[in-house]
């Protein structure tokens, strides 16, 4: 019997500042394939090389990964500035018709750190580029040591570090039985304002957007601030919510 296959969106990345090249972290990969059982297929975050309805054709689901590029600010009415670069606006382009299509057609849409954002940004909604400077929020970005470089060790990096308290009676509430979990946090940027159609599932203690779903949509549709690929085999909360995105894969897949 075939595997769900889900498509796994590509960033824009200079090779050696010589070769354009589309790249993922292989962790998304990896929680595809040991926890969904799926097989994950990376695609071109670039509207002239990937073709979303021929896309849609070939996969039964679509994870919006994270990335080191911000969602350009001009896609939420606000002005660029340097010191929030790198930008990539072809995966800009190509995730927010993306993350709309997917909602109109039904397929399963999971969206991870930027890929959260995209979702928010696809329905209207804003970003701020640096959480940290609104006041009373904390620095959500991945721990440095003191020389600023970041911290050798992957499980400093992806410890979890604050608390994300649910919506009552919300999705999120639903998958996990209990009022708040425990999560990792490698981002700047982040939700300001909520697009029309997302709702808000899950707040840091500082007032962070960690957990959006989508009204209405016909099969999952969630995202998340947190890098729920780093250990989803492992933790459960990350694995509740890789294996609720393959049930609603096999959903898709058998429709």
């Amino acid at each position: 019997m075939r595997k769900p296959v889900v498509g796994v969106i590509g960033n824009g990345h200079s090779l050696e500042a010589r070769f354009q090249v589309q790249m993922t972290g292989e962790a998304n990969m990896a929680a595809l394939a040991r926890v969904t059982d799926a097989l994950p297929l990376v695609f071109a975050g670039d509207p002239d090389i990937s073709d979303i309805g021929t896309l849609l054709d070939a996969v039964d689901g679509i994870v919006l990964t994270g990335a080191r590029a911000n969602v350009h600010p001009t896609r939420f009415d606000a002005e660029p500035d340097p010191a929030y670069e790198p930008y990539d606006e072809k995966r800009d382009e190509l995730a927010l018709n993306l993350s709309r299509i997917c909602l109109e057609e039904g397929v399963p849409l999971f969206g991870i750190c930027r890929g959260m954002q995209e979702m928010n940004v696809a329905f209207g909604g804003s970003l701020h580029p640096e959480i940290r400077d609104l006041p009373g929020r904390i620095n959500h970005r991945m721990p440095r040591l003191e020389n600023g470089e970041i911290h050798p060790d992957p499980e400093v990096v992806f410890a979890d570090r604050h608390n994300v308290h649910l919506t009552e009676a919300g999705e999120f509430e639903r998958l996990y039985g209990k009022p708040s979990i425990r999560v990792n946090s490698l981002h700047g940027q982040g939700v300001l304002d909520k697009g029309d159609r997302v709702i808000i599932e899950g707040i840091a203690d500082d007032g962070t957007v960690e957990a959006i779903s989508i009204e209405g949509a016909k099969t999952f549709a969630l995202g998340v601030q947190w890098h729920a690929e780093y250990d989803p085999h492992e933790n459960p909360v990350n694995q509740v919510l890789f294996e609720e995105f393959g049930a609603a894969l096999r959903n898709a897949k058998n429709r």
